[in-house]
């Protein structure tokens, strides 16, 4: 593995461990900051932090962007104003490891989607390396025990956390497919996202504050949009972008598998529970897959 492609898995890992952090405050305090509330300010606070530094250049590469036309705001409504709309209306209503659980679907839907929007069908040591990924997921989220699987239960947000993860594949592989007509810098193309998508929140919001009402702006609840905006939104947001355009669509999603180790560290870090036997294991064996599907070469479909 290249230097280059180094540093860009290292960017995914850094997302994924920032959006592990982002499932966990959604759900923590999902009683006092409603959904499109906290999506609508987080996109808001981070456009008015980064639009200052990205400014210029949008207006220095104004004919490519016009250029890219309809698929800017495409791009926009899939990666800023959908995905986190929607991961914060399931956290309403299911716990963050189902959230990252669910989530964990994600390799699957991009590996079909690039086979099939893009012609990149991964070779067959990537589709191992999922599988062993999968397995390490299982063993996660049992614990080790079989009978724990079992018993394990879905619930409502977890069908529109799967909605979300469907989005999130599309707007990976819309990154991946309109490669040619982004080329812009990632913080131009970021600013540039978040000023089309934010806007398109602003609708559900406002029909939310009528029904349900807003925050009480507290620190913590300050805090919490500030760390959506800062890690999850502008540092998770730009290494994704910078991975996907480095490694292709298929190999950057596997990275969300660490997705629930990431938690389960998280919350030993934070709420002080301790990591057990299974968490080593599971992790262990999510790491190996994913290091076997990404060090593999992707083959064109013929056209």
């Amino acid at each position: 593995m290249g230097t280059r492609q180094g540093w860009a898995f290292a960017g995914l890992l850094l997302a994924v461990l920032c959006w592990a952090g982002n499932a966990l405050v959604a759900r923590a305090f999902h009683d006092e900051i409603p959904p499109l509330s906290l999506a609508f300010w987080r996109w808001t606070l981070a456009t008015c932090l980064l639009l200052p530094f990205v400014a210029r250049s949008i207006w220095t590469h104004r004919a490519t962007l016009r250029a890219a036309g309809w698929r800017l705001p495409v791009v926009a409504a899939l990666g800023v104003s959908s995905y986190n709309s929607l991961l914060y209306t399931a956290a309403q209503s299911t716990e963050a490891i189902n959230l990252t659980l669910v989530n964990t679907c994600l390799p699957l839907f991009t590996f079909i989607g690039g086979g099939l929007l893009l012609g990149e069908w991964p070779a067959r040591r990537a589709w191992f390396g999922l599988s062993v990924a999968a397995g390490g997921l299982v063993y996660l989220i049992s614990r080790g025990s079989w009978e724990a699987f079992a018993n394990f239960a879905f619930k409502a947000g977890d069908l529109i956390m799967l909605a979300a993860v469907l989005v999130w594949a599309l707007y990976t592989l819309s990154l991946r497919r309109w490669a040619g007509f982004l080329q812009v810098p990632p913080l131009t193309l970021l600013g540039v996202l978040m000023l089309l998508g934010t806007p398109l929140i602003l609708p559900f919001y406002l029909v939310e504050l009528s029904h349900v009402g807003g925050f009480a702006p507290s620190l913590t609840n300050l805090s919490v949009i500030a760390y959506t905006a800062i890690f999850a939104s502008l540092v998770a947001y730009l290494s994704w972008n910078h991975g996907v355009k480095i490694v292709g669509a298929a190999k950057a999603s596997m990275a969300t598998y660490l997705m629930p180790v990431f938690t389960a560290i998280l919350g030993w870090l934070l709420l002080g529970e301790g990591l057990q036997p299974f968490h080593w294991i599971g992790g262990g064996l999510i790491f190996a897959g994913l290091l076997l599907a990404t060090r593999t070469t992707v083959r064109s479909a013929a056209r």
